[in-house]
């Protein structure tokens, strides 16, 4: 089988980590983004593997061809020379997605869930159509495009865009498994395959929706970033307890690298995530936070609902919050406060920022 990930363009929304990290390989739980998803496509029986990229393929290229011997896959990399949309580039890798008849798993590389491939497979083959979306359900439909299905179904009938009235609960989950000839009703364009492809699929009878059972969290910005990191961090409490670390330090679900070096008086979580290499002082307190390779949090510092960049230094007795992120090689020196700010590479913050901003 075959499977294709939408990486797109600048990752701008996760700035400042993306401007010397490509998204895709920020780490999300010690691990790149998009090696969650080359993991589970490779469980599922996929064996090619296209990164559609049109944003620093090279340094990719260098980072993720190790992985093809490790997980028995071949990955390529489809470059766009323009923005092409979430549709466009199925139509620009044709020649892969199209080399036999088996159909092929499309994914944004934001989305972080528990991928039931497999299950996915078998579904997607029993109702016969083209083309299966997997739907999350959601508190608010009304921020979100909605599916509206057939009656008793699994069929899709239609999509309405943030409805005013209550339609339903399922959205788009953004991960998709369709068969070859769906390709055939996309042009090599800037396209949306939600709003163009789709619906001529649901026009046909030929979509249908497959419910997502537990957590799912477009992680491409911060704040969701964070939020993603708590619900990765219960569901691998749930499925891989040992993987979590433990400890008269730990509150709730902590994830340590074995490379780091944790004060035995520092308190860690709920929610916490410590890179390679990091060192984190005598008494200092981190709570639904991401520190990230090389960074050092120093003695008493305190660090909340924040990311900390590779090779950052968070000052003692300073304290950051409310989604301050800092960027690769920030340094927050002592007895400063940060209040959301979003710290941009190699700065030095010697002053308190008391209201969100970016610092650059």
């Amino acid at each position: 089988m075959k499977g294709l990930i939408l990486v797109g363009g600048y990752g701008t929304r996760l700035r400042p980590l993306t401007l010397t990290t490509p998204k895709p390989l920020v780490e999300f739980a010690n691990r790149p983004m998009i090696l969650h998803q080359i993991e589970a496509l490779a469980d599922a029986g996929v064996t090619d593997i296209v990164l559609a990229v049109n944003y620093r393929p090279e340094v990719m290229v260098e980072t993720l061809k190790k992985y093809e011997k490790e997980y028995g896959v071949n990955i390529s990399f489809s470059v766009e020379t323009e923005p092409l949309g979430t549709a466009g580039p199925l139509k620009l890798a044709e020649d892969i997605l199209k080399k036999d008849d088996s159909p092929f798993f499309v994914l944004n590389s934001d989305v972080i869930c528990n991928y039931p491939f497999k299950e996915l497979i078998e579904f997607h083959k029993s109702h016969g159509g083209e083309g299966t979306i997997i739907a999350t359900k959601v508190e608010d439909p009304s921020k979100y495009g909605v599916i509206v299905h057939k009656p008793n179904s699994s069929q899709i009938d239609r999509f309405v865009e943030k409805p005013q009235v209550f339609v339903g609960n399922r959205i788009n989950a953004g991960i998709y498994i369709l068969n070859p000839s769906v390709i055939d009703l996309i042009e090599l364009r800037p396209t949306s395959i939600e709003t163009e492809t789709f619906p001529q699929l649901a026009k046909k009878g030929s979509l249908h929706s497959f419910d997502l059972e537990g957590y799912w969290m477009d992680v491409g910005q911060p704040k969701d970033f964070l939020a993603g990191t708590g619900l990765y961090l219960n569901a691998l409490a749930t499925r891989h307890p040992e993987r979590l670390s433990e400890g008269a330090n730990c509150v709730g679900h902590v994830l340590i690298d074995p490379t780091a070096k944790v004060s035995p008086t520092a308190k860690l979580g709920p929610s916490v995530v410590i890179g390679p290499n990091v060192v984190v002082g005598d008494g200092a307190r981190i709570s639904r936070s991401v520190v990230m390779r090389d960074a050092v949090v120093k003695p008493h510092a305190h660090v909340r609902q924040s990311i900390v960049g590779w090779g950052s230094k968070v000052g003692s007795w300073s304290r950051i919050e409310n989604v301050t992120v800092l960027g690769d090689d920030v340094e927050v020196k002592d007895e400063v406060y940060v209040n959301g700010g979003r710290v941009l590479p190699h700065k030095s913050i010697s002053a308190n920022v008391e209201k969100p901003e970016i610092i650059m």
